[in-house]
């Protein structure tokens, strides 16, 4: 079973999954360059979160993101930057989990828009669900290539990690991010999470 397919097993045992991606694409200067192909070669309904802070040609990029995700029935978030996914007609904004509070204000003004937080830790995670995102991308649950030094938090604490988070707010959705392919992505198959989220895991142009 590929990795998409055991997020869409993820994404349909949710209860909150008809309404969300169950694969979300993450872009990286480093390990994926040119998203594009990778991009296109995604499901329809999958999503995709364009990162690629520091490129300078990243307006540029986020335009021909958003016109490939429309002609390919993909969501498009855009990182960080509510002005910038208003420009392009985004489906919505990711915030970095330290600008998890700015998913409140944009909210109220685009209510429409699906918006997602970082989250590392329990603290994080939880101030995701009050901020009013619609979900948290949570990890690393793995050891995983973009933060090496990260300690990951395994099945058993990822798992814990969503329950607090449904205690707080029910059934809010929770994403597994780091270290996700086929084989790992089998062992978080009962964690509740309603989906995954990769770099090269899910990139397969």
């Amino acid at each position: 079973m590929t990795l998409t397919e055991l997020a869409t097993r993820l994404n349909s045992r949710h209860p909150m999954g008809k309404s969300l991606p169950a694969v979300l694409l993450m872009t990286d200067e480093v390990r994926l360059p040119d998203p594009l192909p990778a991009v296109a070669a995604l499901p329809r309904g999958a999503g995709v979160i364009l990162r690629h802070y520091n490129d300078p040609n990243r307006p540029d990029l986020a335009r021909e993101l958003a016109s490939l995700c429309r002609h390919h029935g993909l969501y498009l978030l855009i990182a960080g930057d509510g002005g910038m996914a208003m420009r392009v007609t985004a489906h919505g904004v990711h915030f970095p989990e330290w600008r998890a509070a700015e998913s409140r204000q944009w909210r109220q003004r685009c209510p429409h828009w699906l918006i997602t937080a970082a989250a590392h830790s329990y603290r994080s995670l939880i101030s995701a669900v009050h901020n009013g995102s619609d979900a948290a991308i949570l990890g690393p649950v793995f050891s995983t290539e973009s933060h090496p030094g990260s300690k990951p938090l395994g099945v058993v604490r990822f798992a814990a990690l969503i329950a607090a988070a449904q205690r707080t707010r029910c059934g809010y959705p929770v994403y597994a991010l780091g270290g996700m392919n086929s084989k790992t992505a089998r062992r978080i198959s009962n964690s509740g999470a309603v989906g995954i989220v990769g770099i090269s895991g899910v990139a397969r142009p």
